[in-house]
């Protein structure tokens, strides 16, 4: 199947997908394939400390993900990839990419998108579900503890039909150890 190069999309995975923070001219959600959604980002600020860092998400190797794909006017292209590039590349943790993505009306189509660089300090690595509740259940940074971050992930992910099996298990392993406690 044939991308289509002719429009300009974002693709986004997590708080990009509620929060753009840019104008766009249509939506829908749509699929990246040999990615998967992880909370592979080991957040020093807001979700974490230096010395107890938190987990945010960032699209990793591997898998698919489900996400939510924004067309951009042509005309405001090089605005919102200046917007973009001030809110995913503070700590150069991600790398921007354009990749193909299938859109839930069955076009493919080339999305401007932000990877995690695996070389990166930042960069956890993939956790499994115990080390990653772990880590979440204990840190907390100036926007709050890191819990509340995968509960409102997890709240808007549902809220726009999308199922993310593994994080909806990392969040009910934080609540129970929250509750053995």
């Amino acid at each position: 199947m044939a991308v289509d190069m002719d429009d300009f999309w974002v693709f986004g995975y997590g708080s990009l997908m509620w929060n753009p923070g840019f104008a766009f001219e249509n939506k829908m959600t749509a699929r990246a394939f040999g990615y998967r959604r992880s909370l592979c980002v080991r957040s020093f600020v807001h979700r974490g400390t230096p010395e107890r860092p938190g987990l945010v998400l960032g699209l990793d190797r591997g898998g698919s993900c489900r996400g939510m794909a924004f067309k951009v006017a042509l005309k405001d292209k090089d605005d919102v990839v200046g917007y973009l590039r001030e809110r995913e590349l503070v700590t150069h943790v991600y790398l921007e990419r354009t990749m193909p993505v299938l859109l839930a009306d069955g076009r493919r189509v080339a999305a401007l998108t932000y990877t995690i660089d695996r070389a990166h300090a930042q960069y956890a690595g993939a956790l499994s579900v115990k080390d990653a509740a772990a880590t979440i259940a204990v840190s907390h940074g100036k926007s709050g503890p890191n819990t509340d971050y995968v509960v409102n992930a997890l709240a808007h992910l549902k809220e726009m039909g999308i199922r993310d099996h593994w994080l909806e298990e990392v969040a009910a392993t934080v609540e129970r150890t929250r509750l053995q406690a």
